[in-house]
C-alpha cells in the first residue's frame, strides 16, 4: 500500500537535493569564472614584474619560488629565441605562445598563458588549469555541503510536518469508521482543510446515498410483509375451506378461489421482486441503444389475447420513425407492459386503448391512452406509492405497477406525466430528455 507521507518525503527531498546540485553546478560555474579573471589579473601582474629585470643568456636566474608551493611558472626568452629563463624544469610547459592571454593544451595539461615582450625580451607567465578548477570546485561544496549535511534533519522535519498535515484525513477516517446503518450522519465540514472539503462533501453525498437506499428497503420491507400478510391469510383460509366442503361442488368452488388467491399471491411477488430488481443497487445493467418502436410492438403482441378477451380495440402508432432512446432494454420493456396491462384491465369491455411512440422537441416519448375511469386529479400522485390502490377500483392487483414505472423511469433520466386522455379515460405519458443519457 502506497503511502502519501513517504511519496511527499521522497519528492520534497529529491527536489531539495536536485535543486541544491543545480545551485552547486552554478556556483561552481560563477566561482570558476571569478577565478579565472582573478587569475588573469595575477598572470598579467605577475609577468609585468619582471619587465625591469635584465638577465643575461648562459646564466640561471634563481627568485626564490617554492616550487611545490606556487602554480604558476615563468619562462623568459631573448629575441632570437634563447630561453634565459625557466622557473619550473620538470614541468612540461608549453613552447612560444602568442602574447596577450590564451588557453594552450601540452598534451598532458591545459595552461592558461599570459605573454608579453619587454626590453627585446618575451616574457611568458603559465598556469594549469586544474587548478583554477578546484579551486572552483572545492568553492562550490563549501557551500553545498551544509546543505548536505542538513538532509537527514531535513527528513525527519518533512516526516512530522507532513504527518501533521494528514491529520485532517485521520480524523475524517475516524469519522466515518463510526458511522452504522442506523447512523449515517453527515461528517462535520468546520475545521476540514480546503483540500480536505471535497473528499468530505463527496462523503456526505454517498452517505445521504446510502440512507435514503436503506429507508427505501426498510420501507420496501416492512410494506411487502403488511400486504402479503393478507393474500397468504387468504390463502390459508380458502385451503382450510376446501378441506371442510361437504360436496364435490362446493370444494370445487373453494379451489377456485384457492387457485385465484395463488395467482394473486404470485402477481404480488413477482411484482416485488421487478420492483427489488429496478430499485438503485438491485444489480449491474448495460446500457444500449434501445429502438421504443419495436419494444411497443412486442409488448402489444404479448398484449392482445388479454385485450381481445375484454373485446378492446388496442393498437400502436409510430409519429416519427425509429425512435432510440440508450438505457436497460428489460426495464423498458417492464416499463411499457405495466402500462399497457394497466391500460387494458381497468378499461371496461368494448373500450380502445392507443399506444404511441415519437419524438418531440423535448425528447422520445412513449403515451399510453385508454378509454377507462381515468384517476382523479387529486389521487395522480398518490398512485406511484408503492402498494397504493384507489378504492374505486375493482380490479385485483398489488399496487406496485405505477410505481415500478416510476422507479424505472427515473433511473432512465424520464418523467412519467398524468393527464386525461382524448379517450375519457387516463394519458400516461413517459417523456425522455436528449440532453439527459442514463
Amino acid at each position: 500500500m502506497k503511502s502519501i507521507r513517504r511519496q511527499l518525503l521522497f519528492a520534497l527531498l529529491s527536489v531539495i537535493v536536485l535543486t541544491t546540485l543545480l545551485g552547486a553546478l552554478l556556483t561552481y560555474r560563477t566561482a570558476r569564472d571569478e577565478a579565472n579573471a582573478m587569475f588573469d589579473y595575477q598572470l598579467r601582474q605577475l609577468a609585468l614584474s619582471f619587465r625591469d629585470q635584465v638577465f643575461s643568456s648562459g646564466r640561471q636566474h634563481d627568485f626564490a619560488f617554492d616550487e611545490d608551493a606556487q602554480d604558476f611558472t615563468i619562462q623568459i626568452w631573448r629575441p632570437d629565441g634563447t630561453r634565459l629563463y625557466l622557473s619550473h624544469p620538470r614541468k612540461g610547459l608549453p613552447d612560444k605562445t602568442p602574447m596577450g592571454f590564451a588557453t594552450v593544451d601540452s598534451g598532458r595539461v591545459k595552461w592558461r598563458v599570459f605573454g608579453m615582450q619587454q626590453g627585446g625580451q618575451t616574457i611568458q607567465v603559465a598556469q594549469p588549469m586544474n587548478s583554477r578548477d578546484e579551486l572552483a570546485l572545492a568553492a562550490a561544496l563549501r557551500t553545498v555541503a551544509p546543505f548536505l549535511l542538513m538532509l537527514p534533519i531535513l527528513g525527519v522535519l518533512i516526516w512530522l510536518v507532513v504527518g501533521r498535515g494528514l491529520r485532517p484525513l485521520d480524523a475524517v477516517a475516524r469519522a466515518v469508521t463510526t458511522r452504522t446503518a442506523t447512523a449515517l450522519d453527515p461528517l462535520p465540514e468546520d475545521r476540514v482543510p480546503a483540500e480536505v472539503v471535497p473528499l468530505v462533501l463527496a462523503l456526505n453525498d454517498l452517505l445521504d446515498r446510502l440512507k435514503r437506499a436503506l429507508q427505501a428497503q426498510r420501507e420496501f420491507t416492512a410494506d411487502a410483509a403488511h400486504e402479503l400478510r393478507t393474500p397468504l391469510a387468504a390463502l390459508s383460509l380458502q385451503v382450510q375451506l376446501a378441506e371442510r366442503a361437504a360436496d364435490p361442488a362446493a370444494r370445487a368452488d373453494a379451489f377456485a378461489e384457492l387457485k385465484g388467491g395463488v395467482r394473486r399471491a404470485t402477481h404480488a411477488v413477482q411484482q416485488l421482486l421487478t420492483l427489488a430488481r429496478q430499485e438503485p443497487g438491485g444489480g449491474e445493467r448495460v446500457a444500449s441503444p434501445v429502438r421504443l418502436d419495436d419494444l411497443a410492438a412486442a409488448v402489444i403482441a404479448a398484449q392482445l389475447p388479454l385485450a381481445e378477451a375484454k373485446a378492446i380495440d388496442l393498437g400502436g402508432a409510430v409519429t416519427s420513425g425509429e425512435v432510440l432512446v440508450t438505457g436497460d432494454q428489460e426495464a423498458l420493456r417492464i416499463l411499457i407492459t405495466n402500462l399497457v396491462s394497466n391500460a387494458v384491465r381497468y378499461t371496461p369491455p368494448g373500450g380502445r386503448v392507443d399506444v404511441a411512440v415519437g419524438e418531440d422537441t423535448t425528447g422520445p416519448f412513449i403515451e399510453v391512452c385508454d378509454s377507462g375511469p381515468g384517476i382523479p386529479a387529486e389521487d395522480r400522485q398518490r398512485v406511484f406509492d408503492r402498494f397504493y390502490r384507489r378504492a374505486q377500483t375493482d380490479e385485483a392487483g398489488s399496487g406496485l405497477g405505477l410505481a415500478i414505472v416510476e422507479s424505472i423511469a427515473e433511473r432512465h433520466r424520464a418523467r412519467v406525466l398524468l393527464d386525461d386522455a382524448s379517450l375519457g379515460g387516463l394519458r400516461v405519458r413517459v417523456q425522455f430528455d436528449h440532453s439527459l443519457p442514463p
